[in-house]
C-alpha cells in the first residue's frame, strides 16, 4: 500500500511538471526581467514541481486528520465564504474605486474562508456522525486501534494477548517508539540494550502474525520531547486508547482524557478470586518481614503472607487465609497456619518412618 502511494505522488508530480513545461504558464517578460533569456520553460517546470511538492505536503497533513477534523473544516470554510460573499455585496455598493473594493473583497473572501477552516476543524470533535446512519463513519475510533506503548511492548505479553484474540483492531506503533526501541537496543548498558532487543523481537513477533493487523503511524509532534506525551497527542489526535503497564503513564493520560489499557490491571484481573476462610496448599520460600512469618507465592505471582511458618520454611503447608489486601502492584493475601492438618500430616510422617530395633541388652553373666 505504501508503495502504491509514493508511486502515485511520483506520477503526479511528473504530470505537473510536464504540463508546466508545455504549457508554459510563466511568461517570457518575467524570465527576461530575472535575466533568464529562453528560460521561462524551465520556469514553468519549475513551478509546476513546486506545486506539486506544496500539494503533496498538504495531503500528508490532511491524512492525519479524523474525519470529523475534515467534515469540520469544510463546513467551517465553506460558511466562512458565504459570509464572505454577502459582505462583499455591501462594498461593492460602495462609491470607491474598482482596485480597492477587488481589494478588499478578495482579502474578506480569503479571511474568512481562513478563519472558518481553522474554528470548524477545531470544533469538528463535536460533530455526532451516527445521525447519518453509518453513510460516514469515522474510522479513527477508539474501538478501531490500540496504540503500543514502548514498555508494553518490551514486556512482550501483549504479544500473546492479541495471539489470543483479546486485542481486537488494529495495532498502531507509532514510529518515534520504533525510534526509542531503536535508541535502548543501541545503548552502551548491557541490561538496556537486552531490554530493547527484546522489545524488537516481540516486534517481529506480532507482525509476522497473519491474524493481527499491525500499522506503522509517521505521525509525529515535533513541539513535544518526550515519548509519553507524543503517545497521549496521537491518542487523543485518533481517539484511541493506549496499550501500556507504565504506571505514570497510566495516570498522566487519565488526567489528559484519554483511555489507556493497562496490561497489568488485566493480569490482576485475571488472577483466580480467594476469599478469607478458603484453605490453600502453599511452599514457604522465605521469611517475612514481621515476626515468625514465612512467605509464599502462588503460580500466578500473587504474594502470601503466612503467620506462624518461619519454622516451616522449605515445606509445604496448608493455610487459612484471613484477609486479600488490593494494591497497586497486585494482590497481596494474608494467612495463618492450618494447625490441624499440619499436625496429622507431621504424625503420619512420624508414623511413616521405619522404626529403629532396640538393642538388646546384654546378659550380666556375659558381661562379668
Amino acid at each position: 500500500m505504501q508503495a502504491d502511494i509514493i508511486l502515485i505522488r511520483a506520477v503526479f508530480t511528473i504530470i505537473l511538471v510536464t504540463a508546466g513545461y508545455l504549457i508554459q504558464p510563466v511568461p517570457d517578460w518575467i524570465s527576461d526581467k530575472l535575466e533568464l533569456r529562453g528560460a521561462s520553460r524551465m520556469l514553468s517546470a519549475l513551478t509546476g514541481l513546486a506545486l506539486a511538492s506544496g500539494i503533496i505536503f498538504f495531503e500528508l497533513r490532511i491524512r492525519r486528520a479524523s474525519l470529523k477534523t475534515l467534515i469540520g473544516a469544510a463546513i467551517g470554510s465553506i460558511l466562512g465564504i458565504i459570509g464572505s460573499t454577502l459582505m462583499g455585496f455591501l462594498i461593492t455598493a460602495q462609491p470607491w474605486d474598482q482596485p480597492l473594493k477587488s481589494f478588499l473583497t478578495l482579502t474578506l473572501t480569503l479571511f474568512m474562508a481562513y478563519v472558518g477552516l481553522l474554528v470548524g476543524a477545531a470544533k469538528g470533535e463535536y460533530l455526532d456522525l451516527t445521525a447519518l446512519g453509518g453513510i460516514l463513519s469515522d474510522r479513527s475510533t477508539k474501538q478501531s486501534y490500540k496504540i503500543l506503548d514502548t514498555s508494553v511492548i518490551i514486556d512482550g505479553r501483549v504479544a500473546d494477548i492479541a495471539e489470543a484474540g483479546f486485542l481486537g483492531g488494529t495495532i498502531m506503533i507509532p514510529q518515534f517508539v520504533l525510534r526509542e526501541l531503536q535508541q535502548i537496543a543501541d545503548s552502551s548498558d548491557s541490561a538496556k540494550r537486552n531490554r530493547g532487543r527484546r522489545g524488537l523481537d516481540i516486534l517481529q513477533r506480532i507482525q509476522k502474525n497473519s491474524n493481527l493487523e499491525v500499522q506503522i503511524n509517521e505521525a509525529d509532534f515535533p513541539q513535544v520531547r518526550e515519548v509519553d506525551l507524543k503517545l497521549i497527542e496521537l491518542g487523543k489526535q485518533l481517539n484511541a486508547p493506549i496499550v501500556t503497564n507504565d504506571f505514570n503513564l497510566n495516570k498522566v493520560a487519565h488526567l489528559r482524557g484519554v483511555e489507556v489499557l493497562n496490561i497489568n490491571e488485566l493480569a490482576n484481573a485475571l488472577k483466580p478470586v480467594v476469599l478469607p476462610g478458603e484453605i490453600m496448599k502453599v511452599f514457604i520460600l522465605k521469611e517475612g518481614k514481621e515476626y515468625n512469618q514465612g512467605v509464599a507465592y502462588l503460580d500466578d505471582g500473587t504474594m502470601v503472607v503466612v503467620d506462624n511458618a518461619r519454622r516451616l520454611i522449605g515445606k509445604n503447608v496448608d493455610m487459612v487465609v484471613t484477609s486479600v489486601l488490593q494494591t497497586t502492584a497486585g494482590k497481596m493475601i494474608f494467612s495463618r497456619v492450618e494447625e490441624t492438618r499440619n499436625d496429622i500430616r507431621e504424625t503420619r510422617d512420624v508414623r511413616d518412618r521405619p522404626s529403629r530395633p532396640t538393642p538388646i541388652p546384654a546378659p550380666s553373666s556375659a558381661i562379668e
